[in-house]
């Protein structure tokens, strides 16, 4: 952590003790960690750290509808990759049942009540402020139902906090605390039939587990008041919230929800999808943790709402790999084209040294293959003219004498002026080779903010893959295999002129290669291939359509509809995490 990182952190948690702050991270098991994840428990590690105090890590597993012991077992493994160390594992399910007796204490007080009004009715008593015809029920009667509803035998109802049906915030409006699932719990197995909802245990929990304070996302602020409810009501010591801005970014979905129906319909290879907003997606593009946590920390603790996009972060990251990325070639095969030396002197192949970073001599050097016969993209060739002098990397400049596309070229070693000659990689035909798949990805998400009511359909984008077949310099069989080895000099590589790569797989001498995006510009492939207007459609249409048919597109383009106006649900349905 740097002194910028450290000022950002200092006098932001109110009664804030050196060596006594106790934070948290409740992840619920039921995903992978997302970016929006990442920046709760950058957050709660290093102001816990600043402050020389804890991080405590607490599964939520309230919702075994929803949970795996895969999700859990994930989110412990990508906590160990960023570099996250908590205090304590615990999981709510650990207090079950000291949650039936707080449950109890409230019945008991007049403070809860069960009720058996149907999902729907009951959303719209919330709405427009109407009590339950179960709301008077005396706390005997409450108790009865209560044990049968833990038993399995009243699972028509749920327990209501008794607050307040009049409230401004309708997240007071007898929210619920306590529903049935009949589903296996991956931990506790059939043991229970009714769970806490997560804002009824959170709270609970914080103030048991001496959290000092609750960092969580602004979004919910409305459950606050929810909140300190809970914890005044039982008796328990409150506990300070402070609330930061949720990340976001453009095209980009974060709900667990849609990410797994995007799995689940085979539309990406998993949850760690190059494409995917997962800590394990965006590891295997090439994304680096010292990345991840310096642009959280820059982030800090700001309440202010905003869309970011991706361009600073991965502008960021090319930063951070750029000096220690070595440098090699790839020519692809697509009508690749040859140009071959008259004047060669030089044996079949000759090799020489050269360096593997033009600027960072601590990476050493490395052999470089030369020949009678080079290779060239096909495209490059294209551009150079008959008589024309160019630059050839790593060679120096050299004389097109014939206009084919398999040019006969002079070398001209005496002349060392490369002022306005246009620059060109290549590979010697001859020399020892190495089969490689270049992968560049757009977006997934072709809408710029995902909004609930959109469809599968509506965002995503089903042209988003592309992959270049190619030839490398057989070096990269020196560099460290895979993301697998997270934190590994040789990891990455430039491909000179092409742009960043990250090694993602070996198969049969055979590499595949991810493109790094450095902030600035499409990656080759996209940026040749693909019109930006039919990516923003998710589809790649022909160039050539003629203008009075986007004429008649704009004329028919359809009324928007009114939205309408978004109705408060039942807590019981409200089980999205504030704090991640």
């Amino acid at each position: 952590m740097n002194q910028q990182h450290k000022v950002q952190l200092a006098n932001i948690l109110v009664g804030a003790e050196q060596g006594k702050v106790v934070t948290r991270f409740p992840p619920e098991p039921s995903g992978y960690l997302h970016i929006g994840h990442i920046k709760a428990s950058v957050m709660n590690y290093h102001y816990a750290k600043h402050y020389d105090g804890q991080m405590l890590l607490r599964f939520d597993d309230t919702n075994p509808q929803k949970e795996k012991a895969e999700y859990q077992e994930a989110i412990l493994q990508d906590l160990k990759t960023l570099g996250i160390q908590f205090s304590k594992l615990s999981y709510s399910s650990d207090y079950f049942d000291r949650s039936q007796e707080f449950c109890i204490q409230l019945i008991n007080s007049g403070f809860a009540y069960l009720d058996n009004t149907p999902q729907e009715k009951m959303r719209d008593e919330r709405f427009k402020g109407v009590d339950s015809s179960c709301r008077n029920q005396t706390p005997e009667e409450n108790l009865e139902i209560f044990h049968k509803f833990l038993a399995g035998q009243a699972s028509d109802y749920c327990v209501r906090a008794k607050i307040d049906m009049k409230a401004l915030n309708k997240c007071m409006r007898d929210p619920v605390l306590y529903r049935t699932h009949q589903e296996h719990h991956h931990r506790t197995g059939d043991k229970y039939k009714a769970y806490p909802t997560y804002d009824f245990i959170c709270p609970i929990l914080d103030s048991i587990e001496g959290v000092t304070h609750a960092m969580r996302t602004n979004e919910y602020s409305d459950r606050i008041d929810q909140y300190h409810w809970v914890q005044k009501a039982l008796g328990l010591r409150k506990v300070e919230i402070y609330e930061f801005s949720r990340l976001n970014f453009v095209n980009t979905c974060l709900s667990k929800r849609k990410l797994q129906q995007i799995v689940d319909m085979g539309i990406v290879d998993g949850w760690d999808d190059p494409r995917f907003p997962t800590l394990r997606g965006i590891l295997r593009r090439g994304i680096t943790i010292q990345t991840l946590t310096n642009f959280m920390l820059e982030q800090g603790a700001s309440k202010n709402a905003n869309l970011q996009t991706w361009d600073k972060l991965w502008a960021e990251n090319i930063a951070i790999i750029d000096p220690i990325s070595p440098r090699y070639t790839a020519v692809g095969v697509d009508n690749i084209a040859t140009l071959r030396f008259v004047n060669y002197k030089g044996h079949n192949i000759e090799v020489v040294s050269t360096a593997v970073h033009p600027k960072n001599p601590a990476l050493g050097d490395r052999p470089l293959y030369k020949g009678e016969t080079i290779y060239l993209e096909s495209q490059d060739a294209k551009l150079i003219k008959q008589d024309e002098k160019i630059t050839l990397m790593r060679w120096g400049n050299v004389k097109r004498l014939m206009d084919t596309l398999h040019i006969d070229a002079l070398d001209l070693p005496d002349d060392k002026d490369y002022k306005g000659t246009q620059k060109f990689t290549w590979l010697a035909k001859d020399a020892p080779q190495l089969k490689v798949d270049l992968v560049e990805f757009d977006h997934l998400i072709k809408v710029k903010k995902v909004e609930d009511h959109m469809t599968l359909e509506e965002i995503v984008n089903h042209n988003s893959k592309f992959v270049t077949q190619a030839i490398a310099d057989i070096g990269i069989k020196n560099l460290q295999r895979g993301i697998r080895k997270y934190q590994q000099l040789g990891q990455f590589v430039q491909f000179e002129r092409r742009g960043f790569y990250v090694i993602d797989d070996v198969k049969e001498d055979k590499y595949t290669l991810i493109y790094i995006p450095d902030g600035k510009s499409k990656g080759p492939s996209i940026a040749g291939k693909v019109d930006q207007a039919d990516i923003a459609q998710g589809k790649q249409e022909i160039e050539s359509k003629s203008k009075s048919k986007k004429q008649e597109k704009k004329k028919e383009k359809p009324q928007e509809k009114p939205q309408d106006k978004p109705q408060d649900k039942p807590q019981e349905d409200q089980q999205k995490q504030p704090d991640a």
